[in-house]
């Protein structure tokens, strides 16, 4: 039997499969609205979280700083309509309280953003520290909100934001003591810097008179004082000045106190100097600190006294020790609401220095005010017994307030009273030659006995390498030159002979065994010495020079006496050193012994014999080891000389000593400073 096709079946399935296609197509657009919708409520909540992260980071970045250009636009508009302050205002005080009291090195230890479900706002706490004027403040714990608009995001401010526990109406508060001021004393214990009494001139106004008498007797103040009318004017009219004020003008010493109409003393601390010009590169000089050195430092305050040349900058954490007192929020009533933090002051340390007071004064009084350096030194142990610099200025003067008269004659004098010639580089001239005899020696091409010919006062090698270059002497006595002539004479072509003969590598190699380029490690500004320009001699003119302490070589006095201490010390150079603390003494031994015998031995011959460019130390009471240089510098196309000694005990080898003196030859400073050899020896 044959079935014929069900067509209403089928019919009926379609139907029923057109309201399904239906369902599900309105599922999947129901469900992918819902799902747009949580998509884009996830996305929004994550932009909402990256704004909220961004403030807080932005927030913390300003305060780090104390940028308030930065901060204060990050704060609602509502918490500050709430507050009794503008933005700038808020910004003002941050920065008054941040400077009153020293702050810096602020950092928060943590940090937290939260968002409240109940409340659908951003709560962010963090905690901070900060360095004080008065110490380390740790674990102060803030807590804000974040209040927001259509676009943006904003922290909301409460004077709790500046210190926890601070409400409108409170104020931070700082009282501090200085501690006393370290002193820096000589290695007998004899002041070259400390605390001490002074008298502090002031204008008294109902002592002036009135018009011309007035006048008067400011213009005879002024004098006096060595200052302007105009500036004593301008004292007169601050704000708080009355008839009955007493208006600071400068600070003056016991004996410095002129009877003025007008003007009173009043008995005052402050830092004296007893040496005055005699050490004052050293010791150099305190002041009140400048809005430069807030910025360096932020725990100073205006008012803070540091050290700010000299020894009195270079040790000013040891010298000034700490502040004591207390940091604390006020409420409006005055009471003490908060300590935030409370300590003790502590005293400066006292520092000794390995410097004689006695022997520094009379070395600097040889210089009788011109250009020049002395530097005296233990040669086994390294400690400087005189480090002076002439001509020098008051630091007295700098301390109680310079005048601009006063400045204007120091930074005006061609002499340059402000350089510290000990520790500044210089061509070592002819006392280099004490190196270079040793480090010959050490290689083998100078042998002592072996002698040069050479006539005349100039000398070109044959090949003619030195070019237009002539090496000249400056005495032709002697043909037959060995080492012991070349010393006693100074002869620069000696020298330049044996220089070319090691070779720019062998000599090199052995200048490189000496300290140059090197600190020396003191607590002074000085750079390191140098052998040339870039370290090499690649010339055979500057390979010649070089070897008697001219072509580009440099070096201080300071170098120089401890370069050359390795004669002394059978080859071993001591590194030196200014504080009485450092015990051991720092060596390194560049060359033998047995050349820094052989140096050493002609260098005490070159002071007997009557020949040598030192010979008058002959008539110190006990023998004396010497070589003197005469360096010349081309000074805009004018050539001048410095003139330099090298000289040591040879008895029992207590000290050396190293003298310069500029526009000078190297014999008129061995006059110079003959008379105070024999006191050098008596030192302890």
């Amino acid at each position: 039997m044959k079935r014929t096709p069900n067509h209403s079946s089928n019919k009926s399935k379609k139907v029923w499969l057109i309201p399904l296609i239906i369902v599900l197509v309105i599922a999947v657009a129901v469900g992918g609205y819902f799902g747009y919708q949580s998509w884009q409520s996830s996305q929004a909540a994550q932009r909402r979280q990256a704004q909220a992260e961004d403030l807080t980071e932005e927030y913390l970045a300003a305060l780090r700083q104390v940028d308030m250009e930065s901060f204060v636009p990050l704060l609602s508009e509502s918490s500050i309509s709430d507050s009794a302050n503008t933005r700038e205002e808020i910004g003002e005080r941050y920065q008054t309280i941040f400077s009153a009291i020293g702050a810096g090195n602020l950092m928060e230890t943590q940090s937290t953003l939260t968002l409240n479900e109940e409340t659908d706002q951003y709560e962010f706490s963090y905690t901070l520290s900060m360095d004080t004027s008065l110490g380390k403040l740790e674990d102060l714990e803030y807590q804000t909100t974040f209040t927001e608009t259509e676009e943006e995001m904003f922290v909301d401010w409460q004077p709790s934001l500046i210190f926890p526990d601070m409400a409108a109406g409170d104020t931070v508060r700082i009282a501090s003591e200085e501690g006393d001021r370290g002193n820096i004393n000589d290695r007998n214990g004899n002041m070259l810097a400390g605390n001490g009494s002074a008298w502090q001139a002031g204008l008294y106004p109902a002592m002036l008179g009135e018009g011309n008498e007035r006048q008067e007797n400011i213009a005879a103040i002024a004098e006096a004082f060595e200052t302007e009318v105009s500036e004593l004017e301008t004292l007169l009219e601050q704000s708080w000045v009355t008839e009955e004020s007493l208006v600071p003008i400068t600070v003056v010493q016991e004996g410095d106190r002129p009877e003025l109409t007008g003007v009173r003393y009043t008995q005052t601390e402050a830092r004296m100097y007893p040496l005055g010009e005699a050490a004052a590169h050293l010791t150099g000089y305190v002041g009140e600190v400048t809005a430069e050195d807030i910025e360096i430092n932020p725990t100073l305050i205006t008012g803070d006294v540091v050290g700010k040349t000299g020894l009195e900058a270079a040790l000013d954490d040891r010298l000034r020790g700490s502040k004591g007192g207390r940091i604390y929020i006020e409420s409006e009533a005055g009471e003490t609401k908060t300590v935030l933090i409370e300590s003790e002051a502590q005293n400066g340390e006292n520092i000794r220095l390995t410097i004689d007071m006695n022997l520094q004064q009379a070395a600097y009084d040889q210089f009788n005010g011109e250009p020049g350096s002395a530097v005296v030194m233990d040669p086994a142990s390294g400690e400087l017994l005189v480090a002076a610099s002439s001509p020098s200025y008051d630091p007295q003067l700098f301390t109680q307030g310079i005048s601009a008269e006063q400045y204007a004659a120091y930074a005006d004098n061609p002499d340059s009273p402000f350089l510290t010639r000990y520790s500044s580089r210089y061509a070592p001239g002819s006392t280099f030659k004490i190196l270079t005899s040793m480090i010959g020696l050490d290689a083998g091409t100078i042998v002592p006995e072996e002698t040069h010919t050479i006539e005349g006062l100039d000398w070109q090698p044959e090949d003619g390498s030195l070019g237009n270059h002539d090496i000249t002497r400056v005495s032709d006595a002697v043909i037959e030159v060995d080492l012991q002539a070349a010393i006693t004479y100074s002869d620069n072509i000696y020298f330049a002979m044996e220089a070319l003969e090691m070779g720019a590598d062998t000599f090199l190699e052995g200048l490189t065994q000496f300290p140059f380029g090197a600190s020396m490690n003191l607590p002074i500004s000085m750079q390191p010495a140098q052998i040339s320009n870039d370290g090499s001699i690649s010339q055979t003119a500057l390979l010649a020079d070089t070897a008697y302490g001219q072509g580009e070589t440099l070096m201080s006095p300071i170098h120089q006496i401890s370069f050359y201490s390795s004669v002394v010390n059978q080859g071993s150079m001591t590194f030196p050193t200014l504080l009485l603390e450092e015990t051991e003494p720092n060596q390194l031994t560049p060359v033998t012994a047995e050349s820094a015998q052989i140096v050493r031995e002609a260098l005490v011959n070159a002071v007997a014999d009557e020949n040598g460019t030192a010979h008058p130390f002959s008539t110190v009471p006990f023998p004396i080891g010497a070589k003197t240089g005469t360096a010349e510098i081309n000074q805009d196309g004018e050539i001048v000389t410095n003139g330099f000694v090298y000289a040591f005990d040879a008895q029992d080898d207590s000290f050396s000593f190293l003298g310069f003196m500029e526009g000078k030859a190297s014999g008129e400073v061995v006059d110079r400073f003959l008379p105070i050899l024999p006191e050098l020896k008596g030192a302890e």
